[in-house]
């Protein structure tokens, strides 16, 4: 029993207990629980094999819950939650999933309509019967229609971050097989796009025949296999208990890079090098790159020529390594064979992080421990921008309390300052806000409480469903405002929950480039957001970007990960991003803007 599961047990509970209506602070406790849980960069099971006791150390974790973690952990259920479950209908959890459907709303439907079930919630929408019921109407009867139509959309693919996961454990485990010399993933997840449909394992061995039989029993005896659905020489493929499918091939060590070429993709990357081999007289396929040799008879065969590593096969036809992330044919063979093949910014290359939440508005931690976590991990600088009044169910602050909030970082940087005088390495707290773009387009904090600044992200989060020129123009208008440097989550998506919204991507990225304004690439697992399409178009553009972890719990630093590969993805470059500059010149860059 893994974080996640753990803290998707607890999600649980206190989804069952608000639908209930129980105690408030007891289902406050449960979500900060599952939220800490998902969070935790340690695994529960090493923190209890230590010492049960530790668990309790775990912030927002008492004895009660330790207890619980305990029982999972050692039997991998709790019966707390088993009980709960017994006369609950489970129908209702899954309509929490749907965009806009929240305990309430679905403690009216099943209390009004006996509406249990995703199913009976689309055909009582359809026939117009809960526009009727207290708070609802014809609009929030059609948005609910429209987000059961998201819902049905998303549920084939997993998140990107969620498919890391679990293909680290299982690589984990692969790793430790008899006879494995190496494994990898490949797949769309090798090239880190936002979602995954499953998972590609590649195992190499040293003598296929001989073991290719005790590498796919090895596999298929992994704790989290719920069923094997194919078993054979080569590649056997398994559903997890996740509901996620794993495919595993055995490779001879002498054709891995054959193989994760081929099995990395994309589809449409891999025709065009074949093609290019073809036009060489040779052939490239998952099994390695072949000269194709004409016999005397008149006939021709394949001869093995190499295939040992992805560097060989990029090789074969005359081409540099390109890395996995650009692999979709969007350019990058040309680019590569006239060596202008871009060099992807690296996350080593980021000195700071300009979107990060604290325990102020609805972060985990206090500024200090936040600054600290960052300066541990190699950061010079960070920009704490909690969110402005409009987002109240994220406690933004009022102008008052960002009084108080930047006494407290004025405090910080004068002791990092003297830490700093005493050889430690020197680290800058900037005092920012994300600023909400009110539906008019101007800002939710006025400009006499802007200028104070030194980050303004501006973001959008509300009205979400205004037609495209509306919300063109509405963000057009705040790219006026003097003190706007990020426009943040640049298309408000949220990935498997909510669409990006309707809006001329051209047109904003041409104002951003206009106004001095970044764009960020927000690393945020369930947002990567600007999309990397948007980000290759504005890079040739000549646009400048931030990439950001909205991070709102130090553990979430990694979320600059996820963003960097978005940021690969669309070609973005270190020259491009402009928290990879040293403070003084990421400042001076909007300096024109006031």
């Amino acid at each position: 029993m893994d974080n996640q599961k753990i803290a998707a047990v607890f999600q649980e509970i206190a989804d069952v207990l608000e639908i209930q209506g129980a105690n408030k602070f007891r289902v406050l406790a449960y979500q900060k629980a599952a939220r800490t849980i998902g969070e935790l960069a340690r695994d529960l099971k090493d923190i209890y094999q230590k010492d049960p006791k530790n668990l309790e150390e775990i912030p927002g974790i008492g004895k009660d819950l330790a207890l619980k973690i305990a029982e999972l952990i050692s039997t991998g259920k709790c019966q707390y939650h088993i009980d709960l479950l017994k006369n609950f209908p489970t129908g209702l959890l899954d309509m929490l999933r749907v965009r806009g459907v929240g305990p309430k709303k679905v403690k009216l439907f099943y209390a009004s309509l006996q509406i249990d079930t995703i199913e009976k919630l689309r055909k009582a929408a359809q026939e117009g019967k809960l526009r009727d019921l207290p708070k609802m109407g014809e609009k929030s009867e059609a948005e609910i229609l429209k987000s059961l139509d998201d819902y049905d959309k998303h549920q084939e693919r997993m998140m990107l971050s969620e498919a890391i996961q679990q293909v680290d454990l299982i690589l984990k485990y692969m790793k430790k097989c008899p006879g494995v010399t190496r494994v990898e993933h490949a797949g769309s997840l090798r090239r880190m796009k936002d979602t995954v449909g499953d998972l590609d394992i590649l195992a190499a061995v040293k003598n296929p025949e001989k073991d290719h039989k005790k590498v796919m029993d090895y596999f298929i005896k992994y704790e989290e296999v719920e069923k094997v659905i194919a078993n054979g020489e080569t590649k056997t493929s398994v559903i997890l208990k996740s509901g996620v499918q794993a495919d595993l091939r055995v490779i001879d060590e002498e054709r891995f890079g054959a193989a994760m070429h081929y099995f990395t993709g994309s589809k449409a990357h891999n025709v065009s090098i074949r093609d290019r081999a073809k036009k060489m007289g040779l052939k490239i396929n998952e099994y390695g790159v072949f000269k194709i040799v004409e016999k005397k008879n008149g006939e021709t065969e394949e001869v093995f020529y190499k295939g040992k590593t992805e560097e060989d096969v990029f090789a074969s036809v005359g081409l540099p390594f390109i890395p996995p992330e650009m692999r979709e044919d969007r350019g990058e063979i040309e680019l590569a064979l006239e060596g202008k093949l871009p060099k992807p910014v690296e996350l080593k290359d980021l000195r700071g992080d300009m979107h990060v939440h604290s325990k102020w508005s609805d972060g985990s931690q206090e500024i200090e421990e936040v600054a600290r976590a960052y300066m541990a991990a190699g950061f010079e600088y960070i920009a704490l921008t909690d969110h402005s009044p409009a987002v109240a169910v994220a406690h933004g602050l009022t102008p008052e309390r960002f009084e108080m909030q930047w006494d407290e970082i004025d405090e910080l940087n004068a002791d990092f300052a003297k830490e700093a005088k005493k050889g430690a390495k020197p680290f800058v707290i900037l005092k920012g806000v994300e600023c909400d773009i009110k539906p008019d387009g101007s800002m939710d904090l006025p400009d006499k409480v802007l200028k104070h600044f030194d980050i303004v992200v501006a973001s959008v989060h509300s009205r979400f469903n205004m037609t495209e020129k509306e919300q063109t123009e509405r963000i057009l208008k705040a790219f006026q405002n003097p003190y706007v440097k990020i426009w943040g989550h640049p298309s408000g998506r949220l990935i498997n929950q909510r669409e990006p919204y309707a809006i001329d991507m051209e047109r904003m990225i041409d104002a951003a480039i206009h106004h001095g304004i970044a764009l960020e690439i927000d690393g945020q697992p369930d947002r990567l957001d600007l999309f990397d399409y948007y980000c290759k178009m504005a890079k040739d553009k000549g646009a400048k970007f931030t990439v950001d972890s909205d991070s709102h719990h130090i553990n979430q630093i990694k979320n600059l990960e996820f963003g960097i590969a978005v940021a690969k993805r669309g070609w973005v470059e270190k020259k491009d991003v402009l928290n990879t500059l040293p403070l003084k010149e990421l400042l001076k860059f909007w300096e024109k803007r006031k």
